[in-house]
This record gives C-alpha cells, structure tokens and sequence, in this order.
C-alpha cells in the first residue's frame, strides 16, 4: 500500500499532530533510510511549515500535542516529543508535558537522537536550488552539468544522487556519483520526488 494511502487510513485523513484536515503531507520522521509508513507522520500545511523550519514556530498551534503525544504510533510520538522538547527551552507546558512523557525505549531512543541533531542543527537547514529542506538520506538530481575535477567527469543533468550526507556548510552536501563520493553544491541540485508519475 503507497505511504499516503496507509497514512490516510492510519488517522482517518487527518493531521496526526493537530488534527486538520487540509492540505496534508508525508512527513518522514528522520533518520529514514527506506521510507515507509512506520517512519512517517500525516501533517497538514501549518504542521509541516514549522517541522520543515520553513517559518517560525506558533508556539499556541503546538498545544494540540496535548493530545498528539499520546498516540500508539513510534512516529507519532518522536515527532511530539521532538517538538516539545524545541518548545520547552521557552514554554512551560511544553516542558511539562516532557516530563509526562512515555515512549518504549527503541522510540525513545528514535526520539532522542533527533533532539541531538536538533540541537546541532540550529545554524541553518540544509535547502536546495528551490528552497526545500534536505536531510541526510534524501535523493536529490542535478539540475546542470557540473565537470567533476580530479575524477576525470562530467556529472549530467538529471543524474540522480541518491542517500545524500548533510554537511556542517548548509550549501554543501555529500554523495555518489558516477560511483564517486563527492561534495556537491545545493545550487545546482534539486530533491527528488517521494512518488514519481
């Protein structure tokens, strides 16, 4: 079953943070190597601009993971916790409801770890030639030809560069080429569709 329709039928079409019923997305809860339903999360617009770090934070509009937190689902519950605990550095019921929180120890694990790349990520995210946010394990393709020095090649438009590395510089990312690990500028790439036509 594709991600969107399981999604759709985990929580009855509806945002599984706040509950909205527009406009809704895949979120991939990082990391994902392979993406699946499991290590996803069905977000409405508003959810999904403020995960992707695209506008500032409401913190009023995250009062809905009051409710959200206590949800069965892994994914659900990392993406909770994650955002309370952003929330928490200046929200007193957010911190509150950390302290409330439950998770198995695999998920809270899953949870924990992005809470370290959070923080680590503060500086700046990661976008490419159109502004979208790209995160370690994301495909992405060239949108020019780019000579390759040193490898003796050149990298084709359109060429897929598939389970991307994030580096400290926010223009710069990792990946295989041609069978060749190089640094890429994000200028010249764009992310690849979850689902192709």
């Amino acid at each position: 079953m594709p991600i969107l329709a399981a999604l759709n039928e985990r929580n009855n079409a509806a945002c599984e943070l706040c509950a909205a019923t527009g406009e809704l997305s895949i979120f991939e809860v990082p990391p994902v190597k392979e993406p699946n339903s499991d290590k996803s999360v069905l977000v409405c617009k508003t959810c999904q601009s403020q995960l992707d770090k695209e506008v500032e934070m409401d913190n009023n509009h995250w009062r809905c993971l009051n409710d959200s937190m206590w949800s069965q689902v892994p994914a659900v519950q990392v993406t909770a916790f994650r955002l309370l605990t952003r929330l928490a550095k200046t929200e007193g019921w957010a911190q509150d409801l950390v302290d409330m929180f439950y998770m198995e120890d695999e998920t809270k694990a899953w949870a924990e770890y992005g809470v370290a790349a959070d923080n680590i990520e503060e500086v700046a995210p990661t976008r490419d030639s159109n502004g979208t946010v790209l995160v370690a394990g994301d495909n992405v393709t060239l949108i020019k030809d780019l000579d390759v020095k040193g490898a003796g090649f050149t990298a084709k438009r359109g060429t897929p560069v598939r389970n991307i590395s994030i580096l400290d510089n926010p223009e710069q990312i990792e990946g295989r080429v041609n069978g060749v690990r190089i640094v890429l500028l994000t200028t010249y790439l764009k992310k690849m569709p979850l689902f192709e036509d």
